[in-house]
């Protein structure tokens, strides 16, 4: 691979892949650029990313880390663990390095994994779960799971008064309309620089002004890689976009709902399946039984893994019929309101590019494999580790299942399913849930799928049931129908989730 346009500083000095990267590979870097900090960081139960700081003292203390990691207190961490037998190993993973974009001191920064006090992964750690997840999908199936997020947000801030956008009509706005590109665009480069896999950013339809504040929505897209590494991109995404945020005084939120008539934020997670290197979610220019398979068994345990994907009150002022995020249970081409959709994908045999640009030919055989399926649920409360995790079981599931092409064309809908034509179509479908608890009760429902071959842990299970439950929200729509306040309370109790 030729790495020479790679941002990541550690990948272009050391002419290695990130995945290649070795302890004398890092200690190297260290002792040639000057840095002076290492930092571990890693996801607790509240979706963050916590951060462990060290101060380089000598050569053998930096060796030390890198290899031995640290202690760190389970229990302050996720409630699954006893406060009497709460000690956990962090251990760095080397293929995660990055120079940290806000450090003033040089710091290098790296993603750490959970081990318990014999030495062994942490069973109910997200990152650990997904890893079990991949592992096993690839066991059934022999094909790899590559996933993809498109992170949605708001940047809030001062009104100036000055070019206002037109409400709800931010898509794609260029400045002065759009008033944050300079800020998204420094994000990404920051995101780039770390190693995340960037495909684009744009402005997104949400933008409003409220008591002399200007609300816009964004959007970074990020290009399919394997899930694990897909997760990782998107947990140091958002903490840079917060930090970054937080340093030029701007409020960012991930959370589902802003307000009222607005756009909410989503967290859609494109998906593809890969083999020796080619995508398989296409035969001959169609979408294949491959992916139709995947999409079945996404589809079957859909409002489960609600659980893992939409885990606050506020996510289901979202979830509501009629707006563009789904709430029936289907799949479609290139169809926004269904829950699984089918992107746009190159699989014609045009050249657009000769009849953009009548000097170039180009060699149609070379097109690049980009088609993906995209699951439109979840929002930025998301557990993104567990998020992946639950599709990667699901999917795996499809392949099991002897009907699962049988469902697909159940679950098909070839149109905007709230169109008249679709009622007959709309009343035979499952509804995603409505509440944390009614996901808490897909969930226990379905969990033995989860747990099967040890992907997820009962521990974890149960722990993700208990928080669900504790919200108390099964009527929350209905409590809070024509409460403008009451609602914006439970808006602003959740605005930082995730």
């Amino acid at each position: 691979m030729d790495l020479s346009l790679n941002p990541n500083k550690i990948v272009d000095f050391c002419k290695k892949e990130r995945s290649q990267l070795k302890r004398e590979d890092l200690v190297r870097f260290v002792k040639e650029n000057g840095i002076r900090m290492i930092n571990f960081m890693y996801p607790a139960d509240d979706n963050r990313l916590k951060t462990l700081n060290f101060v380089i003292n000598s050569e053998e203390y930096l060796n030390s880390i890198l290899t031995y990691g640290e202690r760190v207190d389970g229990s302050s961490l996720f409630p699954f663990i006893e406060a009497g037998n709460s000690d956990l190993y962090v251990i760095p993973r080397y293929s995660t390095a990055f120079v940290d974009p806000f450090a003033e001191i040089p710091t290098l920064t790296f993603l750490a994994s959970f081990f318990d006090k014999e030495g062994k992964p942490l069973h109910s750690s997200p990152e650990y779960t997904l890893k079990k997840a991949c592992e096993e999908f690839k066991k059934t199936t022999g094909m790899d799971f590559y996933a993809m997020g498109e992170l949605e947000y708001y940047v809030i801030a001062p009104d100036t008064g000055l070019f206002h956008a037109v409400d709800q009509k931010g898509y794609h706005e260029s400045a002065p309309y759009a008033k944050f590109n300079d800020f998204r665009i420094e994000c990404m480069d920051m995101i780039a620089s770390t190693g995340g896999q960037i495909k684009y950013g744009h402005n997104e339809v949400g933008n409003f002004t409220l008591d002399g504040m200007i609300y816009e929505q964004n959007e970074i897209e990020f290009l399919p890689i394997p899930a694990l590494e897909a997760a990782d991109d998107l947990m140091i995404a958002k903490w840079i976009i917060r930090t970054n945020g937080a340093k030029k005084g701007y409020d960012v939120t991930f959370a589902p709902k802003i307000t009222a008539g607005k756009a909410g934020s989503g967290l859609h997670i494109h998906f593809k399946i890969m083999k020796d290197g080619q995508n398989m979610m296409t035969e001959n220019g169609h979408l294949s039984d491959i992916a139709k398979k995947a999409i079945a068994g996404i589809l079957e345990h859909a409002d489960a893994i609600t659980a893992m994907g939409n885990k606050v009150p506020t996510s289901y002022f979202r979830l509501v019929p009629h707006q563009e995020a789904p709430t029936s249970i289907c799949w479609g081409d290139r169809n926004r309101s269904v829950l699984v959709r089918v992107p746009l994908g190159w699989t014609g045999e045009i050249d657009m590019c000769s009849q953009a640009n009548p000097l170039e030919t180009v060699d149609l055989s070379d097109s690049p494999q980009k088609q993906t399926a995209e699951l439109r649920s979840a929002d930025g409360s998301a557990d993104v580790y567990q998020l992946i995790a639950a599709m990667v079981v699901a999917a795996r599931k499809g392949f099991e299942n002897n009907d699962s092409l049988k469902r697909a064309e159940d679950m098909y809908v070839s149109v905007n399913i709230h169109d008249d034509s679709q009622k007959e179509k709309l009343a035979q479908l499952k509804s995603l849930p409505d509440s944390c608890e009614a996901s808490a009760s897909a969930l226990e429902r379905d969990r033995g799928v989860f747990e099967e071959a040890d992907v997820f842990s009962p521990q974890l299970i149960d722990g993700i049931i208990r928080k669900l439950r504790n919200y108390h929200d099964a009527d929350i729509r209905k409590e809070t129908e024509g409460t403008h306040n009451e609602m914006m309370k439970l808006v602003r109790k959740y605005w930082h989730c995730g």
